[in-house]
């Protein structure tokens, strides 16, 4: 009776003619873990061997496994996965960890980032000079402290409401950061110029004197826009604040030519619109003089709605071979000074 069990377990079986060509059971990173389970071997599972477990008469040992080839195989699991994610990502590295989006990205989406990223506008200035680009990450906070701040002034609101109106402007940003590259938030640093005593000139350290928000096309568009409403598929320039101490200095009109320029780059759309409130003549003047005319007002309706009557206004940007055309000269940076005047 005891010759006829291995027999019967043997039919119930598989029987493999080459038990070397078996797959092994290869060990995961959690198996590993385990005090138990040793990485440098290979499980196999064969007929004779059940048997021979089974049969308390002694049969021949099973044959010899195949070196083990856990190891080798978790290695170049591991080497193909880095490999994966090292060139899904290579296209993405070029960037700084500050001007990442964290989420999926295409290729004409990373392309635009990246241009971004190069981007700077830099003017002379009579009393320094002053340089824009795209807003980094740990450069959130105090860009939230001046649009905070400059919010509760064109407002009329107690100083109070500063640290609330900080919370509610930086999860606002957090927000349209994410619409990179279709829409972006550009700072302005200034550098103000000191005479010495030997005649020579030296420049202080710069310091964030503005900021601008730039929308390029509909998926940047901001989902609740202010009436009335410009086409969301064509650029947008709000959300310009002036730091208070650097008034009046030409900071607004070189904000608003930066983002001229930056939309030039980025978008073929030549339409640029932007909102102003009618109480606000310094600026209405100021974006007069820049080439944007008035395409639409608010109707009364809104002053039951504790809102401020505004203009949308619209201006074509010229199609340029040089960037640099856009600068402005030195005598008409006089009339900046105007768009600063709103805060004064």
């Amino acid at each position: 009776m005891a010759a006829a069990i291995p027999f019967s377990v043997s039919l119930s079986l598989s029987s493999d003619s080459q038990p070397s060509k078996r797959l092994p059971v290869i060990l995961t990173s959690s198996n590993l873990q385990l005090p138990f389970l040793s990485p440098h071997k290979s499980l196999h599972f064969s007929s004779r061997s059940l048997v021979s477990s089974k049969c308390s008469s002694p049969s021949p040992p099973p044959p010899s496994p195949p070196p083990p080839p856990s190891s080798t195989t978790i290695t170049t699991t591991t080497t193909t996965t880095s490999t994966e994610t090292s060139s899904a990502s290579t296209t993405y590295s070029y960037l700084e960890d500050s001007y990442k989006t964290g989420r999926f990205l295409s290729n004409e989406e990373i392309e635009k980032l990246n241009a971004l990223q190069d981007f700077r506008y830099h003017q002379q200035l009579e009393t320094g000079s002053m340089c824009v680009r795209l807003m980094r990450l740990e450069e959130m906070d105090i860009t939230v402290k001046l649009l905070a701040e400059s919010f509760v002034e064109s407002m009329v609101l107690p100083v109070g409401y500063v640290s609330l109106l900080r919370y509610l402007v930086k999860q606002y940003l957090i927000e349209r950061r994410a619409a990179m590259p279709h829409a972006v938030t550009l700072i302005g640093f200034y550098k103000a110029k000191q005479e010495m005593d030997a005649g020579e000139e030296m420049e202080d350290v710069e310091e964030l004197a503005g900021t601008v928000e730039v929308c390029f096309d509909k998926r940047g568009a901001n989902t609740s826009p202010p009436t009335p409403t410009s086409p969301k598929n064509a650029p947008y320039i709000c959300n310009m604040a002036v730091k208070g101490s650097l008034r009046r200095r030409g900071i607004g009109w070189n904000l608003l030519k930066a983002s001229e320029e930056l939309i030039s780059q980025m978008s073929s759309m030549q339409d640029v619109y932007l909102h102003c409130r009618m109480i606000d003549s310094a600026p209405f003047n100021m974006y007069t003089k820049a080439g944007y005319n008035i395409v639409k007002t608010d109707s009364l309706w809104v002053l039951l709605m504790l809102q401020r009557r505004k203009h949308l206004m619209c201006k074509k940007l010229a199609v340029l071979k040089n960037p640099s055309e856009l600068d402005i000269p030195g005598s008409d940076t006089k009339l900046s000074s105007q768009l600063d005047m709103l805060k004064s």
